[in-house]
């Protein structure tokens, strides 16, 4: 068995077992217990009382974090000439058609977002295999695909998120990075949870919200009591 390090013997230490805490407790527990080096991402992980496998219990969506992701996120726009300037303008840091069609064919994939018009669609269509797997295929249900551009790259810089759950059944999402204040994490979680509680599902039967777990990379899960996401 692997010996654990002094940081993880501090962190454990700090966790009370099988208790479950506050948002605001947790997040403050979080911090203590993170010993990057660099400023490490805050994630939360919410395990559903669905059947993914049922299209009628998909969750799926879409969420503005308070105080952003805390990430700088590079948006890719793919539009007609036309709308170009308005991509650059809303801060867009890669912005064209054709030529980056061509560089993600040739393998590029390095940005967090692609945000495009419907009619361009069709040539986007063809690049699915490379962007799917990746999570970064245009999709109207997440506002990736409109033609208001400078909106939706506006919203991603701010901190518009999407998310869907696994096949798990667990919904994941970074909500900060552990640089922000307790309070911060703590307002873009219950941001976060309070969304998925809106999804649910009519076909969802039994407990919706089964878990939420938040951490920090590196650092051991905190668990959240779902009852107590307002304080």
């Amino acid at each position: 068995m692997a010996r654990l390090t002094k940081n993880q013997k501090v962190a454990i230490e700090k966790l009370e077992p099988g208790k479950q805490y506050n948002v605001s407790e947790a997040a403050g527990l979080v911090k203590d217990i993170s010993f990057t080096k660099f400023d490490a991402s805050v994630d939360v992980d919410i395990r559903l009382g669905i059947d993914p496998r049922k299209a009628n219990q998909m969750v799926r969506g879409v969420v503005t974090l308070p105080h952003g992701t805390g990430k700088q996120i590079r948006v890719l726009v793919l539009c007609t000439p036309d709308k170009e300037e308005e991509a650059k303008q809303a801060g867009a840091d890669y912005v064209g058609l054709d030529e980056y069609i061509d560089k993600i064919n040739g393998g590029w994939t390095d940005i967090d977002v692609i945000i495009t018009m419907p009619s361009v669609m069709g040539k986007i269509g063809k690049l699915g295999r490379i962007l799917g797997p990746r999570g970064l295929m245009p999709n109207p249900k997440s506002g990736t695909v409109t033609m208001d551009i400078g909106k939706a790259v506006t919203d991603v810089k701010a901190g518009k998120i999407d998310f869907k759950v696994d096949r798990f059944g667990i919904v994941h999402a970074s909500v900060g990075k552990i640089s922000f204040s307790a309070d911060k994490i703590a307002d873009n979680v219950r941001e976060f949870v309070q969304t998925i509680v809106k999804l649910k599902p009519a076909a969802a039967k039994g407990t919706y919200i089964k878990s939420i777990y938040l951490s920090s990379t590196m650092s051991p899960g905190v668990r959240i009591d779902s009852k107590a996401i307002d304080e």
